[in-house]
């Protein structure tokens, strides 16, 4: 696979900890490199990172969790062009685990929302999440 771009999203609510946010993102994507950005409300959460190890923690935790198949679907309905876009639950991710949401209100805090850009994207997820069976 070649050049692989992460891009990670999530609102920081004025009721949240930046720290316990921070941390909600790296225990799925390792020490990402974030920054934050003022919103009206609260402010935006941005990590990104380049290269295929940059995935590395998340697709540990994929086979750790065993939700391959339904990170596969995910991923595969999130696929558009060369771009594949998620979302994740993220109390979920800051107790170290993997949960898929949807873009919207799954969550009263708000998703993860995660970008992944590459040349191959089907390949990408066919190494993140192979079929199990």
């Amino acid at each position: 696979m070649d050049e692989v771009e992460v891009h990670v999203e999530v609102d920081v609510n004025p009721t949240e900890d930046v720290e316990k946010v921070k941390k909600a993102v790296e225990n799925i994507f390792g020490s990402i490199h974030t920054e934050l950005k003022p919103l009206p409300k609260g402010s935006l959460l941005v990590a990104e990172a380049r290269g295929i190890e940059s995935l590395t923690k998340f697709y540990n935790l994929l086979r750790r969790e065993r939700i391959r198949d339904a990170a596969r679907a995910a991923l595969f309905e999130g696929l558009s062009g060369n771009t594949v876009t998620f979302f994740l639950n993220k109390q979920v991710a800051f107790a170290g685990h993997v949960s898929f949401s949807k873009a919207v209100a799954e969550s009263p805090l708000g998703p993860i929302k995660v970008k992944i850009k590459c040349d191959d994207p089907r390949q990408l997820i066919d190494w993140l999440a192979p079929k199990t069976t």
